[in-house]
């Protein structure tokens, strides 16, 4: 089995929702997480999960010592842009993995192990959730010296690292690896296949960001409304027993109901995350699921 390490850097305060976020992970076991931030030791953490503590600006200075600029944005956002960069930045804690990844944590996985099979671990180099882009809330890339400069080729970067947030890891990172992204299909693959990167890297679209361009798995914009929880296997009430790799809820984030943060609403929501079964509302966040009546 291929390791995995996911390197999230995170900075300010956990959000409500960050009990969810790791019992997810905890479901996945055989895949780690390395946290750089200065928020504390989440409660209940897994064993998969590595917390390393770092204040916001001595992480600053840890990127502008390793990559040799000055890096200093005042919103830890900004840290989204380097994200193609982790690899390089963080060989050090990557040494005993086989594959290395970047992503956010306003996400709640499923089983990632039915998404990076052994198949696909072996034939490609990198694993992008969408078809024509690289996705920034979980990018999966071979542990290699090649992979973890990869970003070096993104035109500009020293500068475009130190100015304001242009979505680096999305736009100019996939640009490394497919050009021509409204091209139809037969002329965008027969113009990408020239591209050896192109080649061993796997674009497929996982279905996971609802509430997008990103046409649902039948083509319309029907998108789910619940999703569902249970033990680690994440489903919808659009898509039957589908299983999917994990849910990306940035969509949601800015409704009512997911606003709510007294330390009441945090308490129950630690009880709700270690019953093991939960609903996800766009409008209304996390609730207990009980039995399949709820759904």
């Amino acid at each position: 089995m291929f390791s995995i390490c996911i390197i999230i850097p995170y900075f300010g305060k956990w959000p409500l929702w960050m009990p969810f976020f790791l019992e997810s992970c905890r479901k996945n076991p055989d895949i780690d997480w390395k946290l750089f931030s200065d928020c504390g030791t989440p409660e209940n953490l897994p064993s998969n999960v590595h917390m390393h503590t770092i204040t916001f600006s001595d992480y600053c200075d840890f990127v502008s010592q390793k990559l040799n600029i000055h890096f200093s944005p005042a919103d830890p956002y900004k840290l989204c842009d380097i994200k193609p960069a982790y690899g390089f930045l963080h060989a050090d804690d990557l040494r005993r993995y086989d594959f290395w990844g970047f992503g956010d944590i306003d996400v709640i996985y499923g089983q990632l192990r039915e998404w990076f099979t052994h198949e696909h671990l072996t034939r490609y180099d990198l694993f992008s959730s969408h078809i024509r882009r690289i996705s920034g809330h979980l990018t999966l890339l071979r542990n290699t010296p090649r992979m973890h400069q990869l970003f070096q080729r993104i035109p500009n970067w020293q500068e475009k690292f130190c100015g304001p947030n242009e979505m680096l890891d999305e736009k100019a990172f996939t640009r490394v690896f497919q050009k021509r992204r409204n091209f139809t299909k037969p002329l965008f693959k027969f113009y990408n296949w020239f591209n050896p990167l192109w080649r061993k890297s796997c674009f497929r679209e996982a279905y996971c960001f609802p509430g997008t361009n990103v046409r649902w798995t039948d083509g319309s914009f029907d998108f789910p409304h619940y999703w569902y929880w249970r033990e680690g296997h994440l489903t919808n009430d659009r898509d039957g027993d589908r299983g999917f790799p994990y849910l990306h809820f940035m969509m949601y984030k800015h409704n009512e109901g997911w606003k709510n943060g007294s330390e009441e609403l945090s308490r129950e929501y630690q009880q709700i995350a270690q019953s093991g079964r939960w609903r996800i509302s766009p409008e209304k966040g996390f609730s207990r699921l009980t039995d399949d009546s709820d759904l």
